[in-house]
């Protein structure tokens, strides 16, 4: 392969840099079975405590996006935009805004992950939905997004394969807080699929894998680089993640939550996100003259109904039962549920996503190893949110989960995440808390 294994991973744990060709020949090698998972995980937590170069984090995005095929979808009679998100605990926004966006006129080829940490997964929770399968190749891909308006499916070994290798991997070794590992696996996915805009959503508080408001700004201004430099239009929205968004965290319980947000009935933190994010989109695809514009297109369409037909249409073509667009509750339920109540008076302090997202993996609704499966029945709803004044034996939440002993370990980890107190604490602050672009294309 060129260089030896070792060396590369002794080079980056001192923190001395690797040349273009050094970072190329370890990656490529590992795609080869030449470097194997144990040295590849040394060499992602060196990277984890050392960083990247920026010569080294170009190196590694374009081994990562020529591991496999990009797609050519120039063909396309619309502008081809995307959106990704990093990772929070309760966000479904993807499976709001994507059939928004489509059904104003731009086509969303969105290649998705699954779970990762104590975070949901959007293919996880399109497989909520009875028989939607993401599962599928590049030529359907295409045809269901020619006939839809956009598709959603995860990686194959012909998008990103490496990237679909160190995502599992990263996932299984807590390297996921890394920001080139966290860039270069966002935008190696977004440059294969062909798009011409990207919206990001780049988590920052508790609940995310970058707490730090520092770090989730640098984040975003490493992406929106990587994807400026390479020609596509790329913003980010820095959003708070220090409270679950919205009441559902779990797989099918948030996506029977994302379908009401679609349906008018679902929590206004989740539909408000879900609409700036869907006028980002708009205004990255040229779509509209400005973000502002393109989120009160998407609350007019929202309001029509044209974001629920058209996510109608993509659960149909993707194998899917339509009529869960229309009726959520149509969704496989946990057999066990039970409303947990506060025990005391007092304001809400604080609802803590990361308790009560570890919570889903506790019950089996998230993964502890590489390939293990989900229940994706299994979560929470909260019911109260921080500042909320509560009294003894009001509901905080519902527990759904598979057996009486998830039962009482949900039931612990419920009461545990919603802290109670006696002084009213601060608002919140605002969900979006910065928006970086590049300057040139925001002019």
């Amino acid at each position: 392969m060129g260089v030896l294994p070792s060396r590369v991973i002794e080079r980056k744990r001192q923190g001395r840099p690797l040349t273009s060709d050094e970072v190329t020949a370890f990656f490529q090698g590992y795609l080869a079975g030449e470097v194997q998972d144990y040295q590849m995980s040394a060499f992602l937590m060196a990277v984890n405590f050392r960083g990247m170069t920026e010569s080294e984090l170009g190196s590694l995005l374009e081994v990562m996006v020529q591991s496999g095929a990009v797609l050519d979808l120039s063909h396309l009679p619309g502008p081809r935009v995307d959106k990704h998100s990093t990772g929070g605990v309760g966000d479904k926004t993807s499976l709001v805004l994507a059939p928004l966006v489509a059904a104003l006129g731009a086509f969303v080829p969105m290649i998705s992950g699954r779970g990762l940490g104590h975070t949901t997964g959007t293919l996880d929770k399109l497989e909520a939905i009875p028989g939607f399968r993401t599962r599928i190749p590049l030529d359907r891909f295409r045809k269901v997004l020619e006939r839809v308006g956009l598709a959603m499916m995860g990686q194959t070994e012909e998008i990103a394969p490496l990237d679909r290798r160190l995502y599992a991997l990263r996932d299984a070794t807590a390297t996921v807080p890394s920001i080139p590992l966290m860039a270069t696996s966002i935008m190696s996915k977004k440059l294969a699929e062909g798009i011409q805009g990207l919206a990001l959503d780049v988590k920052t508080g508790r609940g995310s894998f970058l707490p730090e408001l520092q770090d989730s700004l640098e984040l975003a201004r490493t992406m929106v680089g990587l994807g400026e430099g390479r020609g596509i239009r790329t913003l980010a929205l820095v959003t708070g993640m220090d409270a679950p968004l919205g009441k559902a965290v779990g797989n099918g319980l948030e996506t029977r939550e994302a379908l009401e947000c679609l349906g008018g009935r679902g929590p206004g933190d989740v539909t408000d996100l879900s609409l700036r994010l869907a006028g980002e989109m708009l205004w990255a695809g040229g779509l509209v003259s400005s973000p502002e514009e393109g989120a009160e297109r998407a609350q007019r369409a929202l309001g029509e109904g044209k974001g629920l037909e058209r996510m109608a249409r993509l659960v149909e073509a993707q194998g899917g039962d339509p009529r869960v667009v229309e009726n959520p509750h149509l969704i496989p339920e946990a057999p066990f549920r039970e409303v947990v109540e506060a025990s005391e008076e007092g304001f809400v302090q604080e609802v803590d996503p990361l308790a009560l997202g570890y919570g889903v993996v506790e019950l089996g609704g998230g993964r502890r190893k590489i390939g293990e499966e989900l229940d994706l029945r299994v979560g929470f709803i909260v019911d109260v949110a921080p500042g909320e004044s509560v009294r003894p034996g009001a509901p905080l939440g519902k527990v759904h989960a598979a057996d009486g002993a998830g039962l009482e370990r949900g039931r612990a980890v419920l009461r545990g995440a919603v802290r109670l107190g006696e002084a009213e604490p601060p608002s919140p602050g605002p969900l979006v808390r910065e928006r970086v672009a590049d300057l040139a294309s925001a002019g």
